[in-house]
């Protein structure tokens, strides 16, 4: 249970007894009503309970206050409790609350701050990058990546049941495009006098697929038709493509439970029907789908979109609309209570239209859209748009490549999904504090250090070979029942109340779709067990002391590893 569970049972104790007793005329024990005071020599955490009790209970907020501490059962949660300004009711919580946070972090380990969400009995789909497999992923796409990745592991920690997938967008239009593009650059490569259309794909990424068919198979497609050489073009380079996303993104650590092909929800099952005619069945059978001009409509406006929308158009062509309806309906259709999709800012217009497909369904709510805001790449505060090596746009592959997974995903995680990113490369590459992540795991790899120099040397040096992990170390220098009441000053309980609110960060980045919250965390821990080690010494000569301290290093060092996790950042034992 929470500290903040602990303390809001301790108050409801209180209020039920003042109830009981008659000193509190109320129906119902009303909620604990608990916020963190502004100011902490105000206490760890302040209950505005009286203020909202006043009118219910017809007393002055202070009289109220004084009844709550009155009824307060003992308990060893708190030190000290203090009514203040119009009666707000300050608690100090006891440096054995404290000190019990790292006793469960070194017990629980991975499974710290875990909980259980209210909609912990929902199936989540969460749907991310889905990019087009015409062309490398951009930096954008990373972002995407890294952003529903540390999601979903959030999420996970904080009790949702979420599966993550990827859809291909790999029907329509533009994969035809992409394959006349590949055809052009094949044949020009042939030496053949052929003029690249304007509206096809002009990457040099384009070029080299064209050169990959030439090396294997030589000018053997220049006497197929245009069309279909343009079939079979456009599936090698959609193979190429897919491949090298999947590549990336398990360079990235990202991995997806479905990668889910557009083009399936236009192939027929045994009852020859495909899984766009059962959504606009469904639809249809709401009562939410008219014709118009020879078109085929879908009622929108009867759910606040602006406009009704196109369908199937007149002469027979679906929309993109179309695929977006049968591809949602069908992640219904296969079991999930709650859709997440992550789309970049320019797709806002798309939003409402979406929202009235699943309340049409009955399912108003059900779907849920995280708009994104770009990345701005800088090299030393210089705006960059182009690659060194390409003279093209900088890929995400590129990027990763110079900067490392470890930086692009923390500062592609820095800041809310919904302000731009600024991205610095060359500070990204830099091996000093004013590198955040650097900064973060310095301080996990520092607490390794410290704990390797407490133990023999020959241990020392097999976690060092890998031959022993820092665990296994730990458990020879740091015993389970360590006595922890020494750990009594303010760097140590500074240290200590932060990772209390380990468990509630998680709950909420959880709900608000917020990971950006953890790396704030880790920064604000990794600063916190700096300030630590400068004003307490952990190698004394004072044997308990030396031990207790050990023990909250090594909660520090589990926290912030399970932190940079949760982030799918590395947690370094040395740098």
């Amino acid at each position: 249970m929470q500290i903040r569970e602990q303390l809001e049972q301790v108050v409801n104790e209180a209020l039920q007894s003042a109830i009981e007793d008659g000193s509190l005329t109320l129906e119902t024990v009303p909620p604990a009503a608990l916020e963190r005071p502004r100011d902490e020599s105000n206490g760890d955490w302040a209950s505005t309970v009286a203020l909202r009790l006043a009118k219910p209970a017809k007393k002055s907020p202070r009289e109220i206050a004084q009844i709550v501490v009155d009824h307060l059962p003992e308990t060893e949660l708190l030190s000290k409790v203090d009514i203040a300004g119009p009666g707000f009711i300050n608690f100090t919580l006891s440096p054995a609350t404290f000190q019990n946070v790292a006793r469960a972090i070194r017990v629980e380990k991975e499974a710290y701050g875990k909980s259980e969400a209210p909609e912990a009995q929902h199936k989540v789909n969460l749907e991310y990058v889905s990019a087009n497999p015409t062309g490398p992923m951009h930096v954008g796409h990373g972002r995407w990546a890294a952003l529903g990745d540390a999601m979903a592991r959030v999420m996970r920690h904080a009790g949702y049941d979420v599966s993550e997938e990827f859809y291909i967008n790999d029907h329509g239009t533009q994969m035809d495009i992409f394959g006349m593009s590949i055809s052009v650059r094949y044949l020009q490569a042939l030496g053949h006098d052929v003029e690249m259309p304007e509206n096809c794909y002009g990457g040099g990424y384009v070029k080299d697929i064209a050169q990959t068919i030439i090396d294997a198979d030589g000018d053997k497609w220049v006497d197929v038709s245009d069309e279909d050489r343009i079939v079979a073009f456009r599936e090698i380079g959609y193979k190429q493509m897919l491949d090298n996303m999947k590549e990336t993104l398990s360079t990235f650590g990202t991995t997806f439970d479905t990668w889910f092909s557009e083009r399936s929800l236009y192939v027929p099952d045994e009852n020859g029907e495909t899984a766009v005619d059962r959504a606009l069945a469904a639809m249809r059978e709401k009562g939410y789908v008219f014709e118009k001009e020879g078109a085929v409509w879908f009622r929108s406006t009867a759910f606040e979109d602006e406009k009704d929308r196109v369908l199937i158009k007149a002469n027979g062509e679906m929309t993109y609309f179309m695929s977006d309806v049968a591809y949602h309906y069908d992640k219904l259709q296969r079991g999930a209570d709650h859709l997440i999709d992550i789309w970049g800012a320019d797709h806002h217009g798309y939003v409402k239209r979406c929202e009235a497909m699943l309340a049409a369904w009955g399912r108003p709510g059900a779907l849920e859209v995280v708009l994104g805001q770009l990345v701005n790449l800088f090299r030393d505060g210089e705006a960059v748009r182009m690659s060194k090596r390409t003279g093209e746009m900088v890929t995400f592959k590129e990027l990763m490549d110079e900067v490392g997974v470890d930086a692009t995903r923390f500062l592609m995680l820095s800041r809310s999904s919904d302000q731009p990113i600024d991205f610095d490369i060359e500070v990204a590459k830099k091996k000093d504090a004013s590198n955040p992540v650097y900064y973060v795991q310095y301080a996990h790899a520092r607490i390794c250090s410290i704990l390797r120099k407490a133990a023999d040397p020959a241990d020392a040096e097999a976690v060092k070979a890998g031959q022993m992990t820092m665990d296994e170390l730990v458990a020879k220098i740091v015993p389970e029942d360590a006595d922890l009441s020494v750990l009594t000053d303010p760097a140590e309980i500074a240290l200590l109340r932060k990772m209390s609110d380990f468990g509630e960060l998680v709950a909420q980045a959880a709900r608000d779709r917020a990971p950006f919250r953890m790396t704030h965390y880790c920064q604000d821990l990794a600063a916190l067990f700096h300030q630590f080690y400068t004003n307490c010494h952990v190698l004394v000569e004072d044997e308990k002391l030396q031990t207790a301290r050990l023990y909250l290093a090594d909660a520090a060092r589990i926290n912030l590893a399970q932190a940079l996790g949760l982030l799918g950042v590395s947690a370094p034992v040395h740098m």
